[in-house]
């Protein structure tokens, strides 16, 4: 098996590369496609790279958080403004696996991987894309819903900062303290006047790409954060959900713990 490698120092050439060479697939941290590598995958037919530093960018402020595609793991955990992500990041394998593991990357991550994708999900964060994809933005969801339709660049993702104590994510895993997930789940829970306005929920491994728990969102909104307020939404946990069975988890064990670790996040149970 051959594999032909090609670096460009600016993204736009890399994602003009990627759309129109056969086999190309993009390389940012390679805990995935050096796994398809080793596999000897024949659709990997050609590595395309970019030393543009635009992907490496992190960009913090009151209001707005960008973080190009090719930031890693570890580069999260040591910025200091990011430490509502600090628990996703280090959630994300061990460290020698963190070092290289991408923003951009999990985007692209099968469950039950994911973990990242699933936190930005939850803060309704945006794509941006360098080429060959039709568009220059979209949300998330959207994205992660087509993701395999073409070939495409992500450039970056960016969202809105949340407030302090706002968001909150769990992973539940048989091997601590990086084993792979059983499932997780971020959410981010505004609460005016001591009730919710506007939750997002999403979960990990709970379907072939990270998802929106919707029904639980609206079962939520505008009840109090406490046991007798969650009751309607932990009842519709699992709605909209398709877990797969696995060697991690049965996809029946994933939708019987669901709600028992939804309740967990949303009570404030559980320490991330």
């Amino acid at each position: 098996m051959t594999v032909t490698i090609k670096t460009f120092d600016r993204l736009a050439d890399a994602a003009n590369a990627l759309s129109s060479e056969r086999g190309a697939h993009f390389f940012g941290g390679g805990t995935l496609i050096m796994r398809a590598i080793n596999e000897a995958d024949p659709s990997v037919q050609t590595i395309i790279r970019s030393t543009d530093p635009a992907l490496q960018h992190i960009s913090v402020s009151s209001g707005r958080v960008e973080l190009g595609a090719g930031v890693t793991m570890a580069a999260i955990l040591a910025e200091r403004e990011l430490a509502f992500l600090h628990p996703v990041a280090r959630a994300v394998g061990g460290p020698a696996v963190r070092e290289a593991a991408t923003v951009g990357g999990n985007l692209f991550a099968n469950s039950p991987y994911g973990d990242f994708a699933a936190a930005l999900l939850a803060l309704d964060a945006t794509a941006q894309f360098a080429g060959g994809f039709g568009q220059r933005e979209l949300p998330l969801e959207e994205f992660l819903g087509r993701r395999d339709r073409g070939t495409s660049l992500v450039s970056s993702v960016a969202f809105r900062r949340p407030p302090t104590d706002v968001f909150r994510f769990h992973k539940v895993t048989r091997v601590h303290p990086k084993g792979i997930s059983v499932l997780s789940i971020s959410a981010q829970l505004p609460v005016a006047s001591g009730r919710i306005a506007g939750a997002r929920i999403a979960y990990n491994a709970m379907g072939q790409t990270p998802l929106r728990a919707k029904a639980a969102e609206r079962a939520l909104e505008g009840r109090p954060l406490d046991a007798a307020g969650i009751a309607p939404a932990l009842a519709v946990a699992a709605d909209g959900t398709a877990p797969v069975d696995d060697a991690i988890a049965s996809a029946w064990w994933r939708r019987e713990i669901l709600p028992v670790y939804l309740r967990r996040l949303l009570l404030g149970a559980v320490h991330t």
